[in-house]
């Protein structure tokens, strides 16, 4: 008997030891980025917007957090997506602009990074949706075979993506290592150098088009959209334009399902409101505002069947999610979808001067909204200076897990309401123009380069003279105070180039 109770005892003592423990893992919260596509901070009702409407993005906002002064790292896509993976502003790696669909792995296999850091805290990790980082070894992906390395070799369990971007060859989906539905008797062959095949293209059949190209659109069509490159094969693997959006949402949603008893990552990087804007029917015409409106309903439906998932879960409170943009907006973008014609008083960047591509604001500050029901008050607005980069050191404070990113600093407490951690943010305009913004002011680095894109009709933000503006007083970047302000002209410019040569 004694013998017994002694058994008991130690055991108690052990599950005492335990309880802790086991506390702590279920604890862990699951994490969900939406990675949204040229989205403006004027996009959404949360912060504005009146003309579209978009009740699921704004529930994000209404049971958490919405940040007013939040920026991704560039003006673009690529490097946007290679600093909040890895930590590290993407101008410190060549090869990390705008990139090719045919380009190899930007993300090295041998450096940790976000999704290879929380697969090592226990989390089930995948990406769904846009990939547009690179795939395969030097040299490039070899289409109709095992395609690696890519999203697996840098820390994703799982992975269903299209390899680039809507607007670029090959349009078709890759789940893990594979090409979906390819047929071996029908190979992929895709060129960005010189036309190859017979297939029709927008420049040379105009006629075979349901959506036309305004510039650049001009190579292979697929479903009717001629993209950027020229493609060969792989017909039944295509995919349709109309159907992406309930594609990767279904993906998304199974993978939550598979996952929903452990601690999971999801990257949700929608292709939605990226060119081509194909939405489908379902959002056609709905919106008053054209195809990049109809768009926006699209990517708010996504967002809705996400929510939707979590709560029926309900894993909700226990759910960190983070919805944010690459960069800023831009309206036409290479298609003639009416998008500028019907905007009808919309403005997709605000106040902000320039977009997409752009050393102002309007190229990097970027609509953010952070729920944790558990951890975060509902309607909370900050005023914080925050930068994507810091998502990955935030999230390894989150998981206990130490890390050394080069540029990625721990920003824990200001990403779910707290207080400000981060001094400064650094900027990349498309050819490489650098901004710096500290305090209520922001530095642009003189450089070459032409005052607007005509194509898209954005102002670039570059100058030969360099650029100081007080933010506070002046949002929109109209009035230049270097000449009146030399010595905050002097301090920008010194933190700027400390940082580049860190």
């Amino acid at each position: 008997m004694l013998h017994r109770f002694k058994f008991l005892f130690l055991a108690s003592i052990g599950i005492t030891q335990l309880l802790p423990l086991v506390c702590k893992a279920q604890s862990k919260p699951n994490i969900v980025i939406i990675y949204t596509d040229d989205l403006g901070v004027g996009d959404i009702s949360a912060n504005g917007a009146t003309k579209v409407k978009t009740p699921n993005i704004d529930r994000i906002a209404n049971q958490g957090l919405r940040f007013t002064n939040a920026y991704a790292t560039a003006a673009t896509c690529t490097p946007s997506r290679f600093s909040l993976l890895t930590g590290k502003y993407a101008w410190r790696k060549s090869g990390t602009n705008i990139a090719p669909g045919d380009a190899a792995l930007i993300i090295p296999t041998k450096e940790e990074n976000m999704p290879l850091m929380l697969q090592k805290a226990g989390y089930q990790t995948a990406v769904v949706g846009k990939w547009h980082l690179g795939l395969g070894p030097a040299g490039g992906p070899a289409w109709n075979s095992d395609i690696k390395p890519g999203p697996l070799e840098v820390g994703f369990n799982y992975s269903f993506i299209m390899p680039a971007t809507g607007d670029r060859v090959p349009c078709v989906y890759m789940e893990n290592y594979r090409i979906v539905d390819l047929d071996p008797a029908d190979p992929i062959t895709v060129s960005y150098k010189e036309k190859i095949g017979n297939e029709p293209t927008g420049k040379e059949n105009p006629e075979l088009l349901k959506l036309n190209y305004s510039h650049g659109h001009d190579a292979t069509i697929i479903n009717g959209v001629s993209r950027i490159g020229w493609m060969t094969g792989g017909k039944k693997a295509r995919w349709v334009d109309e159907d992406m959006a309930d594609v990767f949402t279904g993906r998304a949603v199974n993978f939550i399902e598979k996952n929903a008893k452990n601690p999971f990552f999801l990257y949700f990087a929608t292709q939605d409101i990226h060119v081509p804007r194909v939405p489908h029917s379902r959002f056609v015409g709905k919106s008053g505002m054209g195809a990049r409106g109809d768009a926006i309903l699209q990517l708010d439906w996504s967002v809705g069947e996400v929510l939707k998932t979590l709560d029926r879960l309900k894993i909700t409170d226990n759910t960190l999610l983070i919805f944010t943009s690459d960069n800023g907006a831009v309206v036409d973008d290479g298609y003639e979808d009416r998008a500028v014609e019907l905007l009808n008083g919309h403005t997709p960047s605000g106040i902000l001067r320039g977009g997409k591509y752009s050393a102002f604001d309007g190229g990097t500050k970027i609509p953010m909204l952070v729920s944790w029901p558990a951890k975060i008050k509902s309607g909370t607005v900050s005023n914080a200076l925050f930068s994507q980069i810091d998502i990955y050191a935030s999230l390894a404070a989150l998981t206990g897990r130490k890390i050394s990113a080069q540029d990625s600093r721990n920003s824990l407490s200001t990403l779910l309401g707290g207080k400000i951690n981060r001094e400064f943010v650094i900027q990349q305009a498309v050819n490489s123009t650098f901004g710096i913004i500290q305090g209520d002011w922001k530095y642009i680095s003189p450089g070459p380069g032409p005052a607007i894109n005509p194509l898209v009709n954005i102002e670039l933000g570059n100058n030969m003279k360099p650029q100081l503006y007080n933010l506070k007083n002046d949002a929109g970047e109209r009035n230049n105070l270097a000449e009146q302000n030399p010595e905050v002209l002097k301090k920008l410019m010194a933190k700027l180039e400390s940082v580049k040569n860190y």
